[in-house]
């Protein structure tokens, strides 16, 4: 008697009733996958603790690209107002694709020399490594932007908008990065060799200058400026424009602005997922 009641007893363990939630195994897979994605992220930290070079070029680079275009090569064609609040909104939506190559070469390196075959054998969370590189970048980019916002700041240019403006151009602009992080984790597994990556990273210049980042494309012959204001990076540059309420914000363009990182998103990220579950076989 006693047996059957205890077997009975194990056998309605595994038993759900109808409307219980998982409970406590939901919950342990979930505090399991935030744990491994933050092994992921911690390994990337230490990897610019061990590469600090890399990681300053990667902030340097977008404050000499202001310097050079908001005083060497002069003002913008068709920008109305001081060309610096002009620019820096500009320059920060352009810095959301750089660095795009350093994700890209991590994620080919880790294919090449089977560290992700390493991790696959491990007790882990499927994609976890994935992740913990998307979350590491977006921590760096969000450290670029402030570095890139000081040293505009320091050049004399100003947010002229309110506190939730300023957080929403934020947004959009890491949102813009987050698309465009995909993109390049894509075109890393595609590519799957750290040589070939340095020529898709040629891709990026054409997206990033074919913009109106430096110029306004009313000054433009009449196909370029249509392809320019067409770019997603030419979107965000408004709509954030727009936001900290400097020349060339356009009202209406934070629509555009979350619509397009939202349709990349919805196109490579789960191309990256895919491409990222056939290499697990």
């Amino acid at each position: 008697m006693s047996t059957t009641y205890d077997t009975a007893r194990e056998g309605n363990r595994g038993t759900r009733r109808p409307g219980e939630s998982g409970g406590p195994r939901e919950l342990r897979a979930g505090t399991r996958l935030f744990s491994d994605c933050w092994t992921m992220t911690r390994r990337e930290f230490a990897r610019w603790a061990r590469q600090p070079v890399q990681a300053a070029v990667g902030l340097v680079f977008p404050v000499m690209l202001l310097l050079m275009f908001g005083y060497l090569v002069g003002g913008g064609r068709g920008v109305e107002g001081d060309y610096i609040d002009y620019l820096v909104p500009g320059m920060l939506a352009l810095t959301m694709t750089f660095g795009l190559e350093g994700t890209m070469l991590a994620v080919t390196q880790d294919l090449g020399k089977g560290v992700i075959d390493r991790f696959r054998s491990l007790p882990m969370a499927n994609g976890a490594v994935l992740v913990g590189r998307s979350a590491a970048d977006m921590i760096q980019s969000a450290v670029g932007l402030a570095v890139l916002t000081g040293v505009g700041y320091a050049l004399g240019w100003s947010a002229d908008s309110t506190p939730g403006a300023f957080l929403g151009a934020m947004g959009l602009l890491l949102l813009l990065r987050f698309a465009m992080l995909w993109i390049g984790i894509h075109l890393a597994m595609v590519a799957g060799k750290p040589e070939l990556v340095q020529a898709v990273q040629i891709l990026v210049w054409p997206v990033g200058f074919l913009s109106n980042v430096f110029a306004s494309p009313d000054s433009m012959p009449g196909w370029l400026g249509t392809a320019v204001e067409w770019n997603p990076m030419s979107q965000t540059a408004t709509a954030v424009r727009d936001l900290l309420g400097g020349p060339g914000g356009e009202p209406g363009h934070v629509a555009a602005a979350v619509l397009w990182p939202l349709a990349l998103l919805a196109v490579f990220f789960p191309l990256a997922v895919r491409r990222f579950a056939r290499l697990s076989r």
